[in-house]
């Protein structure tokens, strides 16, 4: 058995498509996969199993919970390989900084020249790793930036996006 991580998009938000992390860790129990966490209730699941059984996840859920739920999963060891890279190092971090990864379902090149900034630097892309995206939000510049907005018309809808705090959570488990 290998240890991965699966990302659900759009889960828990402003009160729509409502997924228990009680039942979402027992569903990934009745796919047969082991050692199950949850992180947070944004839809982060840990847990042990077989390659060959995580096409399953998505359609699987979907009949559980009644409604489409879009999921990016990846090996454990690829959370561990983002955190010794340290993607944001070299950033100066602040009370109105937020970092972030994206997770695209399929390794995309892109059409925006990165590192990328907005017009008024309220946003930036500083890499892009493989299927991985790394960016800053700097709300001391602006409030109203809609930064998945660019990413999902840059890389499609197939991608999540954590909180780099998040991400290192996941990490330590």
């Amino acid at each position: 058995m290998n240890k991965y991580v699966s990302f659900l998009r759009g889960i828990n938000v402003g009160g729509h498509k409502k997924v228990p992390m009680g039942e979402l860790k027992k569903q990934f129990g009745k796919l047969g996969f082991k050692n199950v966490k949850t992180v947070l209730a944004s839809g982060n699941v840990i847990f042990d199993g077989e390659a060959e059984k995580l096409q399953l996840i998505p359609d699987h859920l979907d009949k559980s919970f009644g409604f489409k739920i879009p999921v990016i999963t990846i090996p454990f060891d690829k959370i561990e390989e983002i955190i010794k890279y340290d993607p944001f190092g070299k950033i100066e971090v602040t009370p109105k900084t937020r970092l972030y990864v994206t997770f695209l379902a399929t390794e995309q090149k892109s059409n925006l020249s990165i590192p990328f900034t907005t017009d008024d630097g309220s946003f930036s892309i500083i890499r892009q790793t493989g299927s991985f995206l790394f960016s800053v939000l700097d709300l001391e510049k602006t409030s109203t930036v809609d930064a998945m907005n660019i990413l999902e018309k840059e890389f499609g809808k197939n991608i999540t996006t954590r909180n780099y705090n998040t991400v290192q959570k996941i990490a330590k488990l």
